[in-house]
């Protein structure tokens, strides 16, 4: 998609994001997770969005700020109670373009996927780096790519049928540069239909490690599920990253 840009995602989907994934995606168990990684904060959250994460995490005290690309993904948090009260740095997350270090840093629902270059997530996971406190980590949510998934590099998946609405994907895939290009359908009582692009440059869990490790961190835990399920290698993972030891 050559007009597909950071902000395109959240800018076509911001109308209805908060409807279809929350409350389908509920946040209890991550902000669980990362209320207690964060302690008081500060935390900085990657792609903050319509605040489905921060708000909780506001609400259990702990200071919160965000990045984001799109204005019409931070109108929707401002929008929300307590949401124009947390500072939210718009720009490229890639690039962390804030001042101050934090005791948790991170990044949820494969977003960190939307850095469509290794070099710009590898860019975004060494500004994460140099903005941790020597005690913080970094908490990356992914999925665990199946490309097994893809007949002849294409897939048409059915995600959700109500009555008068189906919700489809339609993707294509480029094992070259680890790239799926997708459009997220929307078909409503035959007469009307919703389009949404998304692009994403998946990592593979090792390549993560590597990428953080070049970065100067390593792996502390990583799990299944923000429940802390034993990661089994495929489906999801919680992944948590502090400093180096020397």
């Amino acid at each position: 998609m050559d007009d597909y840009g950071p902000s395109t995602y959240g800018d076509r989907i911001a109308d209805v994001y908060d409807a279809w994934f929350h409350p389908p995606l509920d946040p209890g168990v991550a902000v669980d997770f990362l209320a207690e990684l964060a302690g008081s904060g500060p935390a900085l959250e990657l792609a903050i969005g319509t605040g489905r994460i921060a708000l909780p995490l506001v609400a259990r005290g702990v200071e919160v700020r965000g990045i984001d690309a799109s204005q019409a993904m931070v109108a929707k948090l401002r929008e929300k109670t307590g949401g124009a009260d947390i500072p939210v740095t718009m720009g490229d997350f890639a690039d962390v373009g804030v001042e101050g270090r934090f005791r948790l840093v991170f990044v949820v629902f494969n977003t960190l996927f939307a850095l469509l270059t290794q070099d710009d997530q590898r860019r975004c996971v060494r500004n994460v780096a140099e903005h941790l406190t020597d005690d913080g980590v970094f908490v990356v949510e992914a999925f665990v790519p199946d490309i097994a998934r893809f007949d002849r590099g294409q897939r048409v998946q059915t995600h959700r049928v109500e009555p008068g609405r189906v919700f489809l994907d339609v993707s294509m895939h480029d094992p070259e540069h680890q790239r799926v290009s997708v459009e997220l359908i929307v078909l409503e009582d035959e007469s009307r239909f919703q389009m949404f692009p998304v692009e994403l440059r998946y990592i593979w869990p090792s390549e993560l490690d590597l990428i953080a490790q070049l970065a100067g961190l390593e792996l502390r835990e990583r799990w299944g599920g923000w429940n802390r399920e034993p990661f089994t290698g495929e489906g999801a993972h919680v992944s948590v990253y502090q400093k180096a030891s020397d």
